[in-house]
């Protein structure tokens, strides 16, 4: 039957009372008996979309596929998603189609489903949100993240209350609802700025390290004000003593939170296993005490929303608990109800609220507007005094003021409790879409990280001397590289007249965690923190400075950030250490048995960003295939020269062959190891790509081994690739390291019929050759690109 509720209301601003005449029908109908028993039935008057269910899955599916159309249109002038989200809801609002024509049956009860769903994701977003947030970093963050993050929240709030106050005479009404109205305007969102940084790929550069700083401590600031403004609204409206009985209820959860449930979840923590998983009975416990916060908030008369991300921000950030609970809601989160929930706030604008907009509703849309031009200013002017180039200020000024998913929200919700006026609204709507739309495209034309990457100095090992001290950086994912680079580096022998001064940078995937990390780890400090990273890395690399005393010194990193973006932090380490070579492991490891140990593809992917971008040299080891136990094997060594350490360059000519061959004239210094130099020529040498000062320089280098006797030079004619094939089949057991150049997209004639075998082009066509299965490889091979040569 149909029940027609009549419902009478004051609105937030204006003060005039709207009564509205509702009909829905008892009892709902929820899941059809299906399109075809709709098709036989009699009464012709129930329609597949009167049932809840398929409308709602079919209202599910015209939102997505309109949202991609969108997307694929505007992605291309850089608008992030967000955006398209927002215009689907909008295209498909009353605005465009009325309730009875719309494409997916815009009506009252089918807005409540649609918006429940939504607004289902938008509190597990805030929850996450908090779960990702990392409270500790506010006592960490340097003197210009304080200042900005403070400033760029004070100083637009009291602008846009005078602004307010100078325009509408208003009595009480100023301090109970513009006050906290000019919050909203003024707050920065942490959430908003930490998808915008990723969504720009900058989230661990230097910019993005600042800003998500600052949005820290200007979220955790507008978190505190907001709830002040509600304690004063209830002060004026109530009186004194149910404010100050929200505040002791407010207090009271607070210390729930901190002092009873945190400490569960870390006694949670402490119960799982080393690098184990969170037991499932203590995740689905999490997940109930969030579902029943909003309700606590009520009890304890905090704002609804705050609830679930007060106590995300309870949960123990990171591996175990914040990371499975980010690992397993984030994607259906992100997904599926949040691109439903910013479609739905799409769906409430309408243009024709404009015609009926106040004195009032134009006095708060000023006001915001004062309040962003006062925050974009405070966050140029404040980099500047620091003297940050000017190009970054400007990219951090827009980065703050940026708006999104969290603005949209807030607005959406006060329009629903008539907090706002439709009109104020749409006013906030139009400028949130403005400004998610023109900041994406501003920040990504103003920053660009890897313009400082473009180094004019020469940083390779053939500019390096031999007596002088080889920077080098080395980066480790899992325990196994470990001992794969140290026994690399024990064999090249570093003496104290040719030293290497070693950075070691072990990088960590981050998960469960909003704020990327960029770790130091001081010798001096013999006590590990709570939460340590790198333990092992740290020791067994301080052993080997220990072992070669005076030859080696060490420091170890730790770097925790997105693995789409770890290319940032090996570039900035060797940008500011002045490194010549980084050393990488594969990502890929073989059993002796020529099966596969291990394969990360998220390795290769790092592998090849860090050769198009890296400021000097680049070495990717390939290590020597293992015994089933996984534990490294020793090389075997010749039968003739079984106290030496053989080593071979493959030498074909090009820059990263000289590169490698001067790599390996630096490890050969030491008696105990032994350096042949192969030099695979072309029969024909019509098809020879390289240039006439590449040829000069390569018989350079070529004279100078010919002519030393500590080397041991051959020289190999070859027709094609499949006779260099069968020539390095017959010689590679004879060595432990074999370093060749990668030549990356360079096919001589000694390589012809190669390319199309060629599985891992990160190592070029001879390192593909040398670690593929057709060669029984006891060896450890080497792959050097030199520093490449890019302009702006």
């Amino acid at each position: 039957m149909a029940n027609g509720n009549s419902s009478s209301y004051t609105t937030g601003m204006e003060g005039t009372k709207r009564s509205e005449e509702i009909c829905l029908k008892f009892p709902p109908n929820v899941i059809s008996p299906g399109l075809a028993a709709l098709l036989v039935q009699k009464d012709k008057h129930e329609k597949l979309m009167d049932y809840s269910g398929p409308r709602l899955h079919f209202q599910m599916v015209v939102i997505f596929v309109l949202t991609q159309i969108i997307h694929s249109l505007l992605k291309k002038l850089g608008l992030p998603l967000f955006i398209s989200q927002l215009l689907a809801g909008i295209l498909l609002s009353p605005m465009v189609f009325s309730d009875q024509h719309s494409l997916v049956n815009i009506s009252e009860d089918s807005v409540a489903v649609l918006g429940t769903v939504g607004s289902f994701g938008f509190v597990f977003f805030l929850f996450l949100s908090g779960v990702k947030m990392d409270l500790s970093l506010t006592l960490k963050s340097g003197k210009k993240a304080i200042c900005i993050g403070l400033l760029t929240v004070v100083v637009p709030l009291v602008s846009c209350m005078t602004t307010i106050k100078l325009l509408h005479e208003e009595g009480n009404e100023f301090s109970n609802k513009s006050f906290f109205l000019a919050v909203t305007y003024s707050g920065t969102s942490f959430p908003v700025i930490h998808c915008l940084l990723s969504d720009l790929k900058i989230l661990n550069s230097e910019l993005g390290r600042l800003g998500l700083s600052a949005a820290l401590i200007g979220d955790m600031l507008t978190l505190f004000l907001t709830v002040f403004s509600l304690w004063v609204k209830t002060g004026f409206e109530k009186g004194r003593k149910e404010a100050l009985i929200d505040f002791g209820l407010a207090m009271l959860f607070t210390v729930i939170v901190v002092f009873v449930l945190r400490p569960v979840m870390k006694w949670m923590v402490k119960r799982t296993p080393e690098a184990g998983q969170i037991k499932d009975i203590c995740f689905y416990l999490v997940i109930l005490a969030f579902m029943m916060s909003p309700r606590f908030t009520d009890l304890f008369r905090i704002y609804f929303l705050y609830g679930p991300f007060i106590f995300g921000l309870a949960v123990p950030d990171g591996p175990p608990l914040g990371s499975a609970l980010v690992e397993k809601l984030d994607p259906v989160i992100s997904g599926l109800f949040l691109p439903i929930f910013a479609t739905t706030c799409g769906l409430r604008f309408d243009l024709s609220y404009f015609k009926n907009s106040n004195l009032f509703a134009y006095h708060q849309v000023l006001g915001a507007m004062v309040a962003l031009i006062i925050k974009f200013g405070v966050s140029l002017l404040v980099p500047l005094l620091c003297k940050m180039p000017t190009r970054d200020s400007l990219a951090l000024a827009f980065i703050m003021i940026s708006k999104g998913i969290v603005e949209m929200g807030s607005y959406s919700i006060m329009n629903d409790n008539r907090v706002i006026s439709e009109d104020i609204f749409a006013h906030m709507t139009i400028v949130i879409i403005l400004v998610a739309s023109i900041v994406p495209i501003l920040v990504k034309r103003l920053y660009d990280p890897s313009r400082k990457y473009l180094c004019f100095q020469k940083r390779t090992i053939m500019n390096s001397r031999l007596n002088q001290e080889l920077r080098l950086i080395v980066c480790v994912h899992v325990p196994g590289n470990v001992n794969s680079i140290i026994n690399q580096l024990n064999a090249s022998c570093p003496t104290r007249e040719s030293s290497i001064a070693l950075d070691v940078l072990h990088l960590i995937k981050l998960s469960g965690q909003a704020t990327p990390l960029f770790i130091t780890h001081d010798k001096q400090k013999k006590t590990l923190s709570s939460k340590s990273y790198s333990e092992n890395v740290v020791v067994a690399f301080e052993q080997f400075e220990r072992d070669n005393w005076g030859a080696v010194s060490v420091n170890v990193f730790t770097a925790v950030s997105p693995p789409n973006l770890m290319y940032e932090d090996i570039c900035n380490l060797a940008m500011d250490r002045l490194t010549s070579f980084i050393l990488l492991p594969f990502h890929r490891r073989w059993y002796i048995d020529g099966s596969i140990e291990s394969e990360d593809q998220t390795v290769r992917t790092l592998n090849f960003d860090i050769l198009e971008k890296a400021p000097c040299s680049v070495g990717i080891l390939v290590e020597g295939r293992r015994n089933l136990k996984g534990s490294g094997i020793r090389y075997p060594l010749s039968s003739d020269n079984s106290s030496f350490y053989n080593i071979s360059v493959i030498f074909l000519g090009g820059q990263d062959d000289r590169e490698a061959l001067a790599l390996a004239k630096r490890i050969s210094q030491d008696k105990s190891v032994r350096l042949t130099v192969i030099h695979l020529k072309a029969v024909n040498s019509l098809g020879v790509i390289l240039t006439e000062n590449d040829r000069m320089l390569d018989s350079a280098v070529l004279n100078d081994v010919k002519q030393s006797v500590c080397f041991t030079y051959i020289e190999e004619h070859v027709n094609d690739g499949p006779e260099t094939s069968n020539f390095l089949q017959s010689i590679v057991e004879d060595f432990q390291l074999i370093i060749v150049g990668r030549r990356y997209k360079t096919e001589d004639p000694q390589t012809l019929g190669l390319q199309e075998w060629c599985e891992f082009q990160e190592i070029g066509i001879i390192g593909d050759l040398l670690s593929s299965a057709d060669f029984i490889r006891n060896y450890s091979l080497l792959i050097v690109q030199q520093q490449q040569q890019r302009t702006v």
